[in-house]
This record gives structure tokens, C-alpha cells and sequence, in this order.
């Protein structure tokens, strides 16, 4: 049977006590004992895991990281906060707050470039910031898929599955079946390219491009920025509540770290009397 308290004077958890703190499977607690997520795991003497209060702020500390940071930056966190380089941790959160502040900058970049992009003419051409996508002197007649993939900065392949997503609809050349690109073509290549490297999947592309083409109107384009912006927002306020869980998670630890070390060096005093 497992006992009722850990040898530190801790209330005892099971496994299951662990899961249903955090809404998860009890083999996923497991899992996570096993990687180093949570912190080093007693057993009884029959093999059962000694899980305590700790564990279960480990486990809500690792799953709110996870929301905001990803699965996989959170569980390095923990791993560095277990193997006591809180430094490393602290590096690995600071990175991932750099790499948010940078896809807002870019968002803030793009979304003024595609408005930019979107109110040309088709074939009108010129450069619209650093996110803008490689500008050229409009095509004067239509081009070849290598000569657009040239001109926005990506490969032929990137064009075709474009085509094959909905996303662009070249002409076909009589006889060869070779793509012909017109203008529109080159600028609609050239605003999926930014929204691309801006992070949104091919789906969320369509609607904007649709919106263009039928009524010329840039509505869904400021909406799925928008709806980007949100997403980071989301996510910024995720890492807020993981990164607010870690650090008292970590003052836990360090202090029962403090009081071990403590008790130690009086058991030491006492034996040298």
C-alpha cells in the first residue's frame, strides 16, 4: 500500500490524485515522471511512486508552460530547473519572449506591406519594407513559373502547390500546357509569399486572396491580421501564466533546497560534537 505521507512529512498522491489535478491521463503523469518533467519521484519499497504537493505544482507548472511556450521548450524548462541550472531555464524563456516580440514586429511589417501590396494595380510594382516579398518591374508579358518563383523569392515548387491548394489559378499555354503567370497572378504569388513567411497556413490565405479578386475589397486581408494579432496576444498571455507558474515553482524548490542543505550541515555539526 502506498503510504499516506513522504518521508518529508508530505501529504501522499497517486498518480491518479496527479491526473485529475491537471485533467490528464494517469499514464501521461507517469510519462511525465519518466522524462524529467516533474521532479525526482521516490518509490516505495513494493515500487509504487511517491508523488507529493511538489509534484502536482510541477505537473500545472509544465502543462501552463506548454500552452504558451510549447511542449517542447517547456519540458527543456523543467528538465533545467531539475538538474538545478534555473540560468538555462531563464535562457530558454527569454528566448521564446524574443521570438514573439520578433513575430509581432514582422506582423506589424507585413500587415502595412499587403495593404500596400493589395491596393496596386495588378503589375504595378515597388518596393513596400523589408517583409514586402522581392519587388520587380511589372511583367510585361506573361511569365514562366520559374521567372515568378524568381521574382517573390520562393521555389518553382512552392508556386505548384499553391495552384494545387486553390490559391493560384495560372492560364495554360495552347499546345505546351506550360503555366502562363499575368500580373495579377505575380502580385497574389507575391502577397501568399509574405502572409506565408508571416506564419499563416495555406487556408487562412484563401479568403483574403477571394475577397481581392471579387470585389477588390482588402476587408478579409485586415481581418486575418487581426486574427493573427489575436493569436499572439493568446499566446502572450499563455507564457504570462506558465512563466508566473515557474517562478513559484522554482522558489519552492530552491527553498526546500535551502532547507535540506541546512539540515544537512546540522546533522554534520551534531555528529562532529
Amino acid at each position: 500500500m502506498t503510504p499516506r505521507t513522504t518521508p518529508g512529512g508530505a501529504k501522499a498522491l497517486r498518480p491518479v490524485d496527479l491526473a485529475r489535478m491537471a485533467g490528464v491521463s494517469t499514464q501521461l503523469v507517469r510519462d511525465y515522471a519518466d522524462a524529467g518533467i516533474l521532479p525526482p519521484t521516490p518509490r516505495t519499497p513494493s515500487g509504487y511512486r511517491r508523488f507529493a504537493p511538489v509534484h502536482g505544482r510541477a505537473l500545472l507548472a509544465y502543462r501552463a508552460l506548454a500552452r504558451g511556450f510549447g511542449p517542447e521548450t517547456a519540458r527543456a524548462v523543467m528538465r533545467a530547473v531539475h538538474a538545478g541550472d534555473v540560468p538555462e531555464a531563464l535562457t530558454l524563456i527569454d528566448a521564446a519572449h524574443a521570438e514573439l516580440h520578433a513575430l509581432r514586429e514582422a506582423l506589424r511589417a507585413t500587415g502595412a506591406a499587403l495593404e500596400a501590396v493589395a491596393s496596386e494595380e495588378p503589375g504595378a510594382s515597388g518596393a513596400h519594407g523589408a517583409s514586402a516579398a522581392p519587388a520587380a518591374p511589372p511583367p510585361r508579358a506573361p511569365l514562366t513559373v520559374g521567372e515568378v518563383a524568381a521574382r517573390v523569392g520562393v521555389r518553382a515548387s512552392a508556386l505548384r502547390v499553391w495552384e494545387s491548394a486553390g490559391l493560384l489559378a495560372p492560364a495554360r499555354e495552347r499546345g505546351t500546357g506550360y503555366r502562363s503567370y499575368g500580373a495579377a497572378d505575380v502580385r497574389d504569388a507575391r502577397m501568399i509569399t509574405m502572409l506565408r513567411q508571416a506564419g499563416y497556413p495555406l487556408p487562412a490565405i484563401r479568403p483574403v486572396l477571394d475577397g481581392l479578386r471579387e470585389t477588390g475589397s482588402s476587408e478579409a486581408l485586415r481581418a486575418a491580421l487581426a486574427q493573427r494579432q489575436t493569436e499572439l496576444t493568446r499566446r502572450s498571455r499563455a507564457m504570462l501564466e506558465g512563466a508566473g507558474l515557474l517562478h513559484g515553482y522554482v522558489a519552492e524548490v530552491g527553498e526546500a533546497g535551502e532547507a535540506a542543505e541546512a539540515a544537512e550541515e546540522d546533522a554534520g555539526a551534531v555528529a562532529g560534537t
